[in-house]
C-alpha cells in the first residue's frame, strides 16, 4: 500500500474472489456464514484516508474474518445458532471495535460449533453442514472455532479472530496448520463475546505466521472498563508485543517436556515422531530442553474438577444485553423454541438444570480453588527447572474424519491453560499420514506472553512447517473447465 501496488479496495477484492471460488463451490469449506457488504466501500474509505492523511492504524485495510460468536453490530451474530441467526446485537463486542479503529475490515463472519460447545468439529444449525479442512476435505477443522481456521488457511482473510474456553483457538489452528494465541486471563476482553463458561472464555488471534498474529494480537491486548477482568493488563501489558519477535530468541532458552500429554493413551505414534524432531529442532536453535516435567497434582486436580457449570448463568446475561433485539431471553426460551441443531441437545437441558448460580455452586467453589492449586503446581516446576516454556503437541492426534466422533480426539488443551488462566501458543509443527497438519504448544507463567511470542517466533522461523493447502491455490493457478 505505501509503494502504491496495492490499494484496500483491490485486497478486499482479492479475498472475496477467493471465499466466492471456494467456499461453497470447489472444495466446498463451508466456513463463512456472512460476508460483509459494505467491506468493499470501507476500504475505499480507507484508501481515500490513506491518499490524504496516510494510514489510520497497523491493521489499515486488513481484512479479517471474525468468528460469529463476537458481538458486530453492522452484521448479525449468531453463535452458530438458528435461535439467534440474522439478529444484530446493539454494537460490537470490544476487539472488534479495536480491530476497527487500527484499520482492519470486517470481511466476515466465519462459522462455528454451536454456541462453542465442542472442540471436535465445526457444525451448528445456523450455517447447514459441517465446516472442512482444507487440507483434507474429508476431514474435521476441529471446533469450536473451526470456521476461522479453515477460512484463514485458505487465504479467505488475511488473519482471523477465534475463541478458546477449552481449546477453541489453539486446536483449530493446529488443525490448520496456523498460529493462535490464549491470552492470559484479563489480558484481552470478553465483552460483546457470547459467552460459554465466562471464567475460562479467552478470544483472541489466528493467522498464517506468528509475525501476524502478533500484529493482531497486540491490537487486542489491554484494558477494557466494561470487562473488570481486564484491570490486571494495566498493570502487565507490555508497550508493544511485536517487539519480542525475536529469531535468535530460544539460544539460552529452557524448555520443559510436557510427556504427560505428548504420550497420553491412543496417541498417534505419527504425531509423537513430529513432537521428537520438535525437540530436536528447539535443541538446534540452541535451547536447553528439559525432559521430562510433570505436574503429579494434575490427575487429581483434573478428577476433583476445573470446570464451572455457568453455561445458563453467563448466556442469560449476555442475551440480557442485547435487549429487546434478542429474540429469547434466556436459555430456557432458547430450548422451548428448538432453534438448534439436535446433537446439542443434552448439553442445553443440563446447562439448564443447574440450579446454583456460580458464587454459590459447590462445583464452582470447588474449581475455582483447584486453580489454584494447579497454578501453585505449574509455577513450581517453573521455578524448580528455571523455564521459559513448557511444550507439548496440541492435539496428540490427527483431524478426525468428519462425522468420526469415536476414535480418540487427542485433545491436550482442556487443562492446563484455562485450568490456570495462563496463556499458550500453537505454532505448526508439521504433517502426518501424508498432510494433515500438527501443532507444537508453547505455554507458561501468566502474563509470560513477551517470553512465548519469542520463543515461538524463533522455533517457526527455524522450521517453517506451514504450506498452504492444495485444495484452494491461488486463483490464477486454477485450470480453466
Amino acid at each position: 500500500m505505501r509503494t502504491g501496488s496495492l490499494t484496500a479496495r483491490e485486497l478486499v477484492q482479492l479475498y472475496l474472489d477467493r471465499i466466492e471460488a471456494y467456499d461453497k463451490q470447489g472444495p466446498a469449506l463451508n466456513s463463512i456464514i456472512t460476508i460483509n457488504p459494505n467491506a468493499p466501500a470501507r476500504a475505499d474509505e480507507l484508501d481515500n484516508v490513506f491518499n490524504d492523511t496516510g494510514m489510520v492504524g497497523p491493521l489499515h485495510g486488513i481484512p479479517v474474518i471474525v468468528k460469529d460468536n463476537y458481538d458486530t453490530g453492522d452484521l448479525p451474530t449468531s453463535a452458530g445458532s438458528l435461535s439467534l441467526a440474522g439478529t444484530f446485537p446493539p454494537d460490537d463486542a470490544f476487539q472488534v471495535q479495536r480491530l476497527r479503529d487500527a484499520g482492519a475490515i470486517i470481511l466476515a463472519k466465519s462459522n462455528m460449533a454451536e454456541f462453542a460447545f465442542t472442540p471436535y468439529e465445526t457444525v451448528g444449525s445456523a450455517l447447514p453442514g459441517h465446516t472442512r479442512n482444507p487440507y483434507a476435505l474429508n476431514r474435521v477443522p476441529a471446533g469450536s472455532s473451526g470456521g476461522t481456521a479453515a477460512a484463514v488457511a485458505a487465504s479467505f482473510g488475511a488473519v482471523g479472530l477465534g475463541t478458546d474456553t477449552g481449546n477453541s483457538i489453539r486446536g483449530p489452528s493446529s488443525h490448520n496448520a496456523l498460529v493462535g494465541i490464549r491470552s492470559t486471563m484479563g489480558l484481552t476482553s470478553r465483552d460483546g463475546i457470547v459467552p460459554l463458561y465466562l471464567d475460562k472464555d479467552i478470544g483472541g488471534p489466528m493467522a498464517r505466521s506468528v509475525e501476524d498474529a502478533v500484529i493482531v494480537f497486540d491490537v487486542l491486548a489491554g484494558h477494557d472498563p466494561a470487562d473488570g477482568v481486564t484491570a490486571a493488563s494495566l498493570e502487565h501489558r507490555a508497550a508493544d508485543y511485536t517487539q519480542y519477535l525475536d529469531p535468535k530468541a530460544l539460544r539460552g532458552a529452557r524448555i520443559g517436556v510436557m510427556r504427560q500429554w505428548s504420550n497420553r493413551e491412543g496417541a498417534d505414534t505419527e504425531v509423537i515422531a513430529r513432537f521428537e524432531e520438535a525437540l530436536a529442532d528447539l535443541r538446534k536453535a540452541g535451547a536447553t530442553v528439559i525432559d521430562p516435567v510433570t505436574i503429579p497434582e494434575m490427575d487429581d486436580l483434573r478428577e476433583s474438577g476445573l470446570w464451572c457449570p455457568r453455561f445458563k448463568w453467563d448466556l442469560n446475561q449476555y442475551l440480557a444485553s442485547r435487549g429487546l433485539a434478542a429474540p429469547y431471553s434466556s436459555l430456557k426460551a432458547i430450548i422451548a423454541s428448538r432453534q438448534f441443531h439436535p446433537q446439542i441437545r443434552p448439553r442445553m437441558e443440563r446447562g439448564q438444570a443447574v440450579e446454583e448460580p456460580p458464587d454459590s455452586n459447590p462445583s464452582c467453589i470447588r474449581s475455582i480453588e483447584n486453580r489454584e492449586l494447579l497454578r501453585a503446581a505449574v509455577r513450581g516446576q517453573l521455578e524448580e527447572h528455571r523455564l521459559d516454556a513448557m511444550v507439548y503437541p496440541t492435539w496428540a492426534n490427527p483431524p478426525r474424519l468428519i462425522g468420526d466422533l469415536n476414535t480418540p480426539h487427542g485433545d491436550n488443551s482442556q487443562d492446563l491453560a484455562p485450568g490456570t488462566g495462563f496463556p499458550a501458543i500453537t505454532v505448526p509443527m508439521g504433517y502426518v499420514l501424508g498432510d494433515l497438519p500438527v501443532g507444537l504448544q508453547f505455554f507458561s507463567d501468566a502474563w509470560s506472553e513477551p517470553r512465548l511470542i519469542a520463543v515461538a517466533y524463533a522455533y517457526e522461523q527455524a522450521t517453517r512447517h506451514r504450506h498452504p493447502p492444495q485444495t484452494t491455490p491461488a486463483l490464477d493457478q486454477v485450470p480453466e473447465r
